[in-house]
C-alpha cells in the first residue's frame, strides 16, 4: 500500500531508487546531492535495500563503478550536481556510447567561478550533447515518479541508453513536500528485472566499448542517433503506462498550462514552471492571453510538440537559466530551432533569468511578457538578463 510521506526532493529520489531495487549504488558526495547518496546508504544499512553502495573516491569513478554493474548485468545509480558532473564528463559519453541503461540523477547547481553551491541548470545543459536522455522535474513528486519512469525507457530495447533526470538544486533537492511513496509489490509490476543488450560471461568472452574504424564508429553515432529518436515515443508510452499504474501521468515530452487560444507562451523546464503558471493566470485575469509549455524533456528535444504548441502565438518568451556564451540560453536556441520556418514566425525574447539561485518572480515574468509583446521579429535575438545595474 502506498504511503504519504512529507520529504524533500533528493529523498523522494533515493526512495525511487529502493524502490527499482538499484544492485549497485555508486556516489561520491557535493551539495545539493549528497542527501541522496545518505538516504540510500541508510537503506542499504537497515537492509531495506539489498545492494553494494560504493564509496568512491570521484564522481568520475562512480559513474564508471556503475558501467561496470550495468556490464555484469547489474542495475545501477548514481547522483552528482555542478563541478561533480563536469568531472563525469569523460564518463557520460562512455556510458551513452557504450549503452549501458543506467540512471543519473543531477540535483541541478550552479558552476563556478564565482563560487556558488545554489542552482541554475548550467551543469546539466553543458552535458546535453553526451548522448545522455535529459529529463527534467518540476516537484519532488514528479522526481520520485520519473526516476522509475527513467530505468523503464533506458531499459527499452528500442532505446538502451542513459537516463539523467534533473532536479534543481534547492528548490527541490531541500525542500520538502507531501509525496506518494508507491508500495513496492506496485513498483515491481510496472519494473521488469534488469534489461540490457549484453552481459559479461566469463563462459562467453566479448569485449564492450572497443575501438573502431571511421566507417564502424559511424554506424555506432547513427545507432545511438537512432535509439535517442525512438526514445521521444517510448518516453510518451512509460508516462502513460505510469498514469494507468499509479494515477499520475505528467504529459510525457512536454506539459502544456492553458493553451487554448493562447497569443503569448512562456516556455520553461523545471521548479519554476509553477511560479509561472500563477503569472499565466494573473495575465489572463488582466485580459492577455498567455500559457505556458513546460519542457520535460530536452534530450532527445520534442520538436513537433514545440511547433505545435507554439506556432500559433504571437510572441514566446523562454526562460534560460542557462547561458550559452556568446549567444543566449541554450533552451531557446534549441526553440527558435524549432519554429524555423513557421509562418507567421512569433517574436521569441530569451529571458535568462534564475542564475544561482535568484528567485523569479511573477513580476519578472510578467515585465518580460510585455516586453515580448512591444518587441518585433526585427530586433531579432533578443536576450534579457535579469539583473540590475546596482548589483554590478
Amino acid at each position: 500500500m502506498s504511503q504519504i510521506k512529507f520529504m524533500s526532493g533528493d529523498y523522494a529520489v533515493a526512495h525511487a531508487a529502493r524502490l527499482a531495487r538499484v544492485g549497485v549504488v555508486a556516489v561520491y558526495p557535493i551539495t545539493p546531492q549528497t542527501p541522496i547518496a545518505e538516504m540510500l546508504a541508510r537503506f542499504v544499512g537497515t537492509g531495506e535495500l539489498n545492494a553494494e553502495f560504493l564509496k568512491v573516491e570521484s564522481e568520475h569513478s562512480a559513474l564508471a563503478a556503475c558501467l561496470g554493474a550495468c556490464m555484469a548485468g547489474v542495475r545501477s545509480f548514481t547522483a552528482t550536481s555542478s563541478h561533480g558532473l563536469a568531472y563525469m564528463h569523460e564518463m557520460l559519453t562512455y556510458a551513452s556510447g557504450g549503452r549501458f541503461p543506467l540512471v543519473l540523477a543531477v540535483a541541478n547547481r550552479s558552476l563556478g567561478p564565482p563560487w556558488s553551491i545554489w542552482g541554475d541548470q548550467q551543469d546539466s545543459i553543458q552535458q546535453r550533447d553526451t548522448g545522455f536522455i535529459q529529463l527534467y522535474v518540476e516537484t519532488a513528486q514528479e522526481a520520485l515518479d520519473v526516476i522509475l519512469q527513467a530505468f523503464r525507457i533506458a531499459e527499452d530495447s528500442r532505446v538502451f541508453t542513459p537516463v539523467m533526470v534533473c532536479l534543481d538544486g534547492f528548490h527541490l533537492s531541500h525542500t520538502q513536500e507531501l509525496v506518494e511513496v508507491p508500495d513496492q509489490d506496485t513498483v515491481d509490476n510496472f519494473l521488469h528485472p534488469f534489461r540490457t543488450y549484453a552481459v559479461l560471461d566469463p563462459d562467453k568472452p566479448m569485449s564492450l566499448a572497443i575501438g573502431a574504424s571511421g566507417k564502424q564508429y559511424t554506424v555506432w553515432r547513427f545507432e545511438q542517433q537512432q535509439a535517442l529518436e525512438a526514445a521521444r515515443s517510448v518516453i510518451e508510452e512509460v508516462d502513460r503506462e505510469f498514469g494507468k499504474t499509479f494515477g499520475r501521468c505528467y504529459g510525457g515530452l512536454v506539459d502544456v498550462y492553458r493553451h487554448d487560444e493562447a497569443e503569448l507562451m512562456i516556455v520553461i523546464m523545471g521548479s519554476f514552471a509553477g511560479m509561472v503558471r500563477e503569472a499565466v493566470d494573473d495575465m489572463r485575469r488582466k485580459g492577455i492571453k498567455a500559457g505556458m509549455l513546460r519542457l520535460r524533456s530536452f534530450r532527445p528535444f520534442p520538436n513537433k510538440l514545440v511547433r505545435c504548441y507554439l506556432d500559433s502565438a504571437r510572441n514566446v518568451v523562454v526562460i534560460d537559466r542557462d547561458l550559452s556564451y556568446g549567444n543566449e540560453g541554450a533552451v531557446c536556441s534549441e526553440v527558435r530551432a524549432a519554429l524555423c520556418g513557421s509562418h507567421p514566425s512569433p517574436t521569441i525574447v530569451n529571458f535568462i533569468a534564475g542564475l544561482g539561485g535568484s528567485d523569479i518572480t511573477i513580476k519578472d515574468i510578467e515585465a518580460v511578457a510585455d516586453m515580448s509583446m512591444n518587441t518585433s521579429n526585427a530586433d531579432g535575438h533578443r536576450v534579457v538578463f535579469q539583473y540590475r545595474e546596482e548589483d554590478k
